[in-house]
């Protein structure tokens, strides 16, 4: 069972910092998940929201920025926002990196800088697996490159889904944790896919969720599954 550290161990470290994802490493975790969005000077930046007011000291759209003005705010008063090669260099093939698509234009960059790093760094396909609520930036990438992973994010209907796992594909089904139950989970597995669900952070939860043999948990605190 995959035990993946949701942006990064972010019971531990800020999220979607270099150091939450070195975290995740030291806690042995099989994955990182992140999340992405585009600067102003089309660098791919690894933050949650669209905007940078939650997690840092500033103000403002992520995508109105350059890469140079997102590096000097700070999160927690030290840490800077990360980009996806810096992410990709730190984790360097120890573990899965689950990318999410969360801005405008970040399929195509995504696509690119995987397939830079494994023509260029030996890295393989089977490093990434790329999700989204977005099913129209999956199909986009689905169509850019086949040959990576996806995973089709869910909050609502399993069924719907799975019929668009099928239809482009995907490798994975990446449910709220609440929808699932030992048959539904035995359902998408018979169709051949995996069963990654988010975010599972209690014990107790963790003991429910593991009890469906889901093929992986996405979690605050890796070191609980």
């Amino acid at each position: 069972m995959l035990k993946i550290a949701h942006r990064g161990a972010k019971a531990y470290e800020p999220e979607n910092t270099l150091q939450a994802f070195q975290k995740a490493l030291d806690l042995n975790s099989d994955g990182i998940e992140l999340d992405v969005h585009v600067s102003s000077d089309g660098q791919i930046i690894v933050i949650h929201d669209e905007t940078i007011d939650r997690t840092t000291d500033g103000k403002g759209l992520v995508n109105d920025f350059t890469l140079a003005k997102l590096k000097s705010f700070l999160i927690d008063g030290k840490h800077q926002i990360p980009t996806l090669k810096e992410v990709f260099d730190l984790v360097n093939k120890k573990c899965l990196i689950n990318i999410e698509l969360k801005g405008l234009g970040t399929p195509s960059k995504v696509v690119a800088l995987i397939e830079d790093y494994i023509s260029e760094k030996k890295w393989n396909y089977n490093h990434f697996i790329i999700s989204s609520f977005e099913w129209n930036m999956l199909e986009e990438t689905s169509n850019l490159n086949p040959n990576i992973p996806i995973g089709v994010l869910t909050e609502e209907d399993l069924s719907k889904a799975l019929a668009f796992a099928e239809k482009i594909k995907a490798k994975a089904i990446h449910p709220d944790f609440q929808l699932l139950n030992e048959n539904n989970v035995l359902q998408m597995q018979d169709k051949g896919f995996l069963v990654l669900p988010w975010t599972v952070n209690s014990e107790e939860d963790i003991q429910k969720v593991k009890s469906y043999k889901v093929n992986g948990i996405i979690s605050d605190n890796p070191d609980k599954i």
